[in-house]
């Protein structure tokens, strides 16, 4: 009998309110329910039969709450905000919208939260439209091949692991390994460069988003940003909705034609928020506690990166999302997801970090899966070399260790590969051009670095950047076009490297 009444007893808490109009009396129904439990993040309601997936809900004291759990007896709501005042028997009200979030041109330059809210100083949002936080993803129809290289300014990445505009490129490794500053770096290098970045912080410390961001506004970077911050303060339904609602402002820049880079910095933290909330609302756990459809989770936003054709825009939306590993264990429930998700990984080695190998990308590790279909012409030159001798040395290297004679031939290898390393360091907020790296890549590629000694190295090469400033323009907008440069150019390249690093020899290298 009780399973009979149940839906007219659910439908007796929709209330009929009077709304008093200059013309008499107007009806409207609302569904009013009632707040049975509330804990950390999360409450049970009942009273709501018409409410949807996602669903906003307004609570008494203002709260607002996502409809997660749509249960036969009740509804499992995730908390946008803080419980404060709320208790069994307060009042719940349906707003009849889907968790959304502003959208548009007026966000550049802005620092907001997962639901829209400013978090700086300049004042209210003023936008035109708002998008659900969730949306399908483009058909493959709709889509066009990775053609279009972007930049990261990086060497090691853009010559060895490109990535296109429209790939989905994932950055890990251990904490404190340098993830965030390549991610950082990479938004940088878009400065000028048409490209809109979308910045996503998810459960990160408060003073570690600030200094991101200050940096970001110092090299002029930000009013081409918008930054969206689920502080680690904030409830775990915040963070949960963070990289969808970011992707949604990402794709209304897609639509209009622009190319969009989105960082979601970093995925882990969501994964946990995930994990906690559908463990507080009893949703059986799985591998590692996770629930069944983390897959899922993550696999839908990710699937939201693509490039459109022109006639559907002719977009990109680009997306390097971060994860953390732990103890270099990148076969663990969470970054075997991603990897299988992903177009590609750029692997930041906790060893080469401690030994100042910056970046501390482990090349053999590290692939990229579409960007070499949209690489600059340039650098397929100097690529396939470097990273065959790159290869090389590192297996010669181990094997040195052991105090092995060597030949010359294997000697002038592990020589050639150590000035590889030093080649490929490059200091944090120090982005390079295509035609700066190709430049230096052609000249290590030749043999010019080395006769120079391996403490100068780095000198050496910041000497090159610094004199090619204003030099070849002709090679420069060649590199720059995409067009394969010809011999008479590599020869141009080459002697021009080959003076300004002779003449450094002559004399103490000089940083400039």
């Amino acid at each position: 009998m009780n399973g009979i009444l149940e839906p007219f007893v659910r439908q007796a808490s929709a209330h009929i309110d009077r709304v008093i109009t200059d013309k008499g009396v107007a009806l409207h129904e609302r569904e009013i329910g009632r707040l049975m439990q509330v804990g950390t993040g999360v409450a049970r309601v009942q009273g709501l039969p018409g409410t949807r997936a996602m669903e906003l809900l307004r609570f008494e004291n203002g709260v607002m709450g996502m409809a997660f759990n749509l249960d036969p007896d009740d509804i499992g709501v995730v908390l946008l905000g803080e419980k404060a005042d709320l208790s069994a028997g307060s009042r719940v009200e349906r707003t009849g919208r889907v968790v959304d979030i502003p959208v548009g041109g007026k966000l550049l330059g802005r620092v907001v939260d997962a639901l829209g809210r400013p978090l700086d100083d300049a004042g209210a949002l003023e936008t035109d439209a708002r998008w659900p936080i969730e949306r399908e993803a483009r058909p493959i129809i709709e889509r066009a091949p990775v053609s279009v290289p972007l930049q990261t300014g990086i060497k090691v990445i853009d010559a060895l692991i490109p990535i296109g505009r429209g790939q989905r490129q994932l950055i890990l490794g251990d904490r404190q390994t340098g993830k965030t500053a390549v991610a950082v770096d990479t938004i940088l290098n878009q400065t000028d460069k048409n490209v809109i970045c979308v910045y996503c912080a998810i459960g990160q410390r408060g003073s570690a988003v600030a200094k991101v961001i200050e940096r970001l506004r110092a090299q002029g970077a930000l009013k081409n940003c918008v930054v969206l911050v689920a502080a680690g303060e904030t409830t775990p339904g915040v963070q949960y909705i963070a990289p969808y609602a970011a992707t949604s402002i990402a794709e209304w820049f897609m639509m209009q034609g622009e190319d969009v880079l989105v960082v979601y910095d970093d995925l882990t933290r969501h994964a946990h928020a995930y994990r906690e909330l559908s463990l507080l609302l009893r949703r059986p756990p799985g591998r590692e506690a996770y629930p069944g459809d983390i897959f899922y989770l993550h696999s839908r936003l990710l699937e939201r990166a693509t490039h459109l054709k022109p006639e559907h825009g002719g977009g990109s939306l680009t997306a390097l999302p971060v994860i953390e590993t732990q103890a270099q264990n990148i076969a663990a429930y969470i970054p075997t997801n991603l990897i299988s998700i992903t177009d590609g990984q750029v692997y930041l080695s906790p060893v080469l970090f401690q030994k100042g190998e910056l970046p501390a990308v482990d090349v053999g590790k590290s692939v990229s899966r579409v960007g070499g279909k949209a690489q600059l012409p340039g650098y397929l030159d100097v690529s396939g070399q470097l990273r065959l001798a790159y290869s090389q040395f590192e297996e010669l290297e181990t094997f040195a260790r052991f105090g092995t004679r060597l030949d010359e031939a294997t000697r002038r290898s592990i020589e050639r590969g150590r000035r590889v390393r030093e080649v490929l360091k490059q200091p944090e907020s120090r982005p390079l051009s295509a035609f700066e790296q190709i430049a230096m890549l052609l000249a290590l590629n030749d043999g010019l670095f080395d006769a120079i000694a391996l403490s100068e190295t780095q000198q050496a090469g910041d000497r090159l950047t610094h004199e090619l400033a204003g030099q070849l323009q002709s090679q420069r907008q060649k590199i720059l076009a995409g067009e394969k440069l010809s011999d008479e150019d590599k020869s141009l390249l080459l002697d021009f490297a080959r003076g300004v690093l002779d003449a450094g020899a002559e004399s103490t290298w000089i940083t400039h």
